[in-house]
């Protein structure tokens, strides 16, 4: 692994106060973490990232590194956040890679302001299709959703959070690394956290499904995409990425076996290969 040394920053975008990891030189590059999670998710591969990317990785907000202001936290917002981050940073055009919500804030800014993306990763991403785990549609229910929350901020409850997410999010449970249990753990225990995630995703997720549904818009990005999803995704079904590079004029599928919702901590090797690929060759493109 290369010898990336990995520093935690702080700025203020949009007003907000944001802690974001760095590393590396070269073509800047963005890491959008998903619901539930924060900027560590992406400790795994950010040394190899680097080797040829200024890669930055921020902790969106309602993260405990970052502010959690009393907002909506709408996928609009999430994609106004992500602007206003590039600008705080003086970076005018980046690759992305966004990972399940992080991927749906990247999309609605590569569509909206097709200039601030110079190519796209979308890593089981939110967005694509209807169909969505129970366990998040569950959340949707009046009163299950706050008691979630209560319970999820005890020590037993922080604990059985941690495993249950590992048994959503992974494969095999098993395999979730220590420390991101512990992560998992931390962050359940965090004041204001679980509230901020449970508003992220009941403004995304619905008794029905996702709500807000970018599809039939893939065709107009200008941008090169890479679709990445983890052929057994319990959050989000394989078919939707599939379905979603059927629709790009400039895009590619890569599909990696016995991998969950977080193919970059799951199987980061995986991972790493296929994205260095595709922005190696978005960079000659």
């Amino acid at each position: 692994m290369p010898g990336f040394a990995i520093e935690e920053r702080h700025v203020e975008a949009g007003g907000l106060p944001v802690r974001y990891l760095v590393a590396g030189e070269g073509p800047p590059l963005l890491l959008l973490h998903g619901a539930g999670e924060n900027a560590l998710d992406w400790r795994w591969v950010m040394p190899d990232l680097a080797a040829t990317n200024r890669v930055y990785a921020p902790d969106l907000p309602g993260s405990p590194g970052s502010a959690r202001p009393a907002t909506d936290y709408s996928p609009g917002f999430f994609e106004r956040f992500v602007a206003a981050f590039l600008d705080a940073l003086g970076v005018e055009r980046a690759s992305m890679i966004g990972n399940s919500l992080g991927g749906l804030a990247a999309l609605r800014l590569a569509l909206s302001e097709p200039a601030r993306a110079s190519s796209l990763v979308l890593v089981g991403s939110a967005g694509l299709g209807r169909e969505v785990s129970p366990a998040l549609r569950a959340l949707a229910l009046p009163g299950y959703g706050a008691l979630a929350v209560a319970w999820g901020k005890t020590p037993p409850g922080a604990l059985q959070r941690a495993l249950g997410r590992a048994a959503l999010l992974f494969a095999r449970p098993g395999r979730a690394p220590l420390v991101w249990l512990r992560t998992q753990y931390r962050l359940g225990r965090t004041r204001g956290f679980l509230e901020a995630q449970l508003a992220a995703i009941r403004a995304q997720v619905g008794l029905r499904g996702q709500r807000e549904l970018l599809a039939d818009r893939l065709p107009s990005l200008q941008v090169p995409v890479l679709v990445v999803w983890g052929a057994r995704d319990r959050v989000l079904p394989e078919c939707q990425g599939k379905e979603a590079a059927t629709r790009l004029s400039d895009g590619r599928l890569e599909i990696i076996p016995d991998c969950g919702h977080l193919p970059h901590v799951e199987r980061p090797g995986s991972f790493v290969a296929a994205t260095e690929a595709f922005l190696r060759a978005s960079v000659r493109s």
